[in-house]
């Protein structure tokens, strides 16, 4: 069973999420908060699998929440639900460790699956879109003269691991990176392991930002 916390300022969203999740085998909503704050208590308290994360909530937003919760290092993974698609918002709730996002018109079944995504560690937002997402804003973000020096884990990466960092950067696909760099899909499953586990990643989201911040892959101004 998949525990979920929704957190959104508007009631008929809320309900009508918990409707859809309380009809659908293996999910569980355990739980609503009408702003930041409280998702942030709630979670806590609750320590769901999932946050379902509304963005403009008053007083503290879904980014400071997400951040907040996923600081506590417990085991709760955040699914933001956004209005509006290539946000500047979405994409500072990506960097606050945000799994992924989707839209709030997403189909029903596009959000049960995302949440069952999210919650087994994989990233929602399909890798294309995630190359849009930071193209839009990672140049309003990160100016290449403000780019951090390379962490240490980066330089635990083999050759190979980081070819494979720097294509997930580029938003291909497992199969797209097996094709360019010669490999097996099931190869590339191996690195891309590694190269998640190396760099203290949670998900491919969370790679594809490192990959940025390092300076592996830059922008498009």
């Amino acid at each position: 069973m998949t525990t979920v916390l929704i957190a959104d300022d508007q009631p008929l969203q809320r309900m009508g999420v918990r409707m859809l999740l309380e009809g659908t085998p293996g999910l569980d909503p355990v739980g609503e908060a009408e702003h930041g704050a409280e998702a942030v208590r709630m979670a806590a308290e609750l320590r769901p699998d999932v946050v379902l994360m509304d963005i403009r909530m008053p007083g503290m937003d879904g980014i400071e929440a997400t951040r907040r919760i996923i600081a506590a290092g417990g085991r709760t993974r955040v699914l933001i639900v956004t209005t509006f698609d290539l946000d500047e918002y979405a994409y500072d709730g990506l960097r606050a460790g945000a799994s992924g996002f989707l839209l709030k018109d997403a189909r029903p079944e596009e959000l049960v699956a995302g949440i069952h995504a999210v919650a087994t560690g994989d990233a929602v937002v399909a890798p294309r879109l995630t190359r849009r997402l930071l193209d839009a804003y990672a140049h309003q973000v990160l100016a290449p003269a403000d780019a951090a020096p390379e962490a240490p884990r980066l330089q635990t990466l083999s050759d190979r691991e980081r070819e494979v960092l720097i294509a997930i950067g580029h938003g291909w696909t497992n199969t797209e990176i097996a094709q360019r760099l010669v490999l097996t899909e099931s190869t590339v499953k191996k690195h891309v392991g590694r190269v998640l586990a190396k760099i203290g990643a949670r998900d491919r989201i969370q790679a594809v930002i490192t990959a940025y911040d390092a300076g592996l892959v830059r922008a498009k101004s």
